[in-house]
């Protein structure tokens, strides 16, 4: 079975930064760690390789070289193989865009009996890309998956819904955006961090993918950011004192038509 994973370096919390010209976010501090949902994935996906016989699991990443770190930490946890894509060509790609080059990374590598993502990244909280990813792979998709269990050419997946959960049977291949509740990532062992030293991580771009440079980045994305501004805070406060005689609730009343918030 050949396990597919993706995963993203996202700003840590107190990292993020925009850039205000192209309306983009700044990806290439040190600070930068592993989508959390991702690593959620990540688990699941070597608890499936500990199920199945002859599992291989990949781990994909897009960005910057310094994203290598995060297919190093993949590896250091049990995936037995790391890509990362990085070019020039691919910033500032939007969630089509970026599907669009996960998608051709996972034709390249000969296609995934399943491909899992977390259900959104915290950086842009959309939740787009992995159905994107499956579309563009027509493969069947399950968003908000809290548990996935094995049954022979086929997996029985719970998803969370608003009133509860549902139980799907999907055969393979197929694409799943797990949530938080799936389990609990584990850390890397010695062994672990010493394969992964030594692991080979190869970077793609556009000639690798076969991908056209007008389809990726900024000129490919057709979803744009407007402007980007951090909001002023500013504060005209207004004492009414009740006094028994009605008259500031009459000026509440007031006030609060003149905003038309009644």
């Amino acid at each position: 079975m050949k396990i597919m994973v993706f995963i993203k370096q996202v700003p840590g919390t107190d990292n993020v930064k925009m850039n205000p010209e192209t309306g983009t976010m700044v990806r290439t501090g040190s600070n930068n760690v592993i989508n959390p949902l991702d690593e959620n994935a990540l688990e699941e996906a070597l608890s499936i390789k500990r199920q199945v016989q002859d599992a291989v699991v990949t781990a994909i990443s897009m960005g910057p070289l310094s994203a290598r770190k995060a297919l190093n930490e993949a590896i250091a946890l049990g995936a037995d193989a790391g890509v990362l894509l990085s070019s020039r060509a691919f910033a500032g790609s939007d969630t089509i865009a970026t599907a669009r080059v996960l998608s051709a990374a996972v034709r390249k590598l000969g296609g995934a009996d399943l491909v899992l993502c977390g259900e959104r990244a915290t950086d842009g909280e959309t939740g787009q890309t992995g159905p994107m990813i499956a579309e563009m792979l027509g493969l069947p998709v399950i968003t908000f998956v809290k548990r996935i269990q094995m049954n022979g050419d086929r997996a029985v997946v719970e998803r969370m819904v608003e009133n509860g959960f549902e139980r799907v049977e999907v055969p393979f291949p197929f694409l799943a955006t797990v949530i938080k509740d799936i389990n609990e990532p584990s850390f890397p062992t010695l062994a672990g961090k010493l394969r992964a030293g030594k692991a080979e991580v190869p970077v793609w771009g556009p000639v690798e993918l076969g991908l056209d440079n007008g389809k990726l980045g900024l000129a490919g994305s057709p979803t744009r950011v407007v402007k980007v501004f951090s909001p002023k805070l500013a504060r005209n406060t207004r004492l009414l004192k009740q006094d028994g005689s009605g008259q500031a609730v009459r000026e509440l009343l007031k006030v609060l038509r003149e905003k038309e918030v009644i």
